[in-house]
C-alpha cells in the first residue's frame, strides 16, 4: 500500500479550499506520496487538528477571516512542538515579506496556479520526508 501524506488546508472560503485540492490532485509530483486533505474553516479547528498530530504539511490562506493564514502560521510556529511546514497563500507577490515574518516555509499567490502550487507542495513534502528519515 502506498503511504499517504496528510495536508491540512485552512481557509474560511470553501472555493479556496477547493482550488487547493484541485491544484494538487491526488499526488502533486510522482516522487511524493498520495495526499489526503483535511479541511479547516476556523482557527480553533486548525489547533485541534494539529494537537491530534499526523499533519505533514499545512496550507494556510493569508486572506482567511477572522484570523489570516499569516497570523495562524506565526502562532503554530511559536506554540506547536515541531510544527509541520506551512505553505502560505498570499494575495500579492509583494506580500512575500509578510510570509517571511510569519515564518512560512513557502508562499504562492492567489488565485492558486496549479503548476506553481503543486511544485511548492511537493517540495515541502520532500523536505518533510528528509527531516523524518
Amino acid at each position: 500500500m502506498q503511504p499517504t501524506a496528510t495536508v491540512l488546508v485552512y481557509s474560511d472560503d470553501s472555493n479556496t479550499r477547493e482550488q487547493v485540492r484541485l491544484a494538487s490532485g491526488r499526488r502533486p509530483a510522482p516522487d511524493v506520496p498520495v495526499v489526503e486533505f483535511l479541511e479547516c474553516a476556523t482557527p480553533d479547528a486548525v489547533v485541534r487538528e494539529l494537537d491530534k498530530g499526523g499533519i505533514d504539511v499545512c496550507v494556510f490562506d493569508g486572506e482567511a477571516v477572522p484570523m489570516g493564514g499569516m497570523g495562524m502560521c506565526r502562532q503554530i510556529k511559536d506554540e506547536v512542538f515541531q510544527a509541520p511546514p506551512v505553505l502560505l497563500l498570499i494575495a500579492r507577490p509583494q506580500d512575500a515579506w509578510l510570509a517571511t515574518w510569519s515564518r512560512a516555509d513557502a508562499a504562492v499567490t492567489l488565485p492558486v496556479e496549479p503548476v506553481e502550487f503543486a511544485a511548492a507542495l511537493a517540495a515541502l513534502l520532500r523536505q518533510k520526508r528528509l527531516l523524518s528519515a
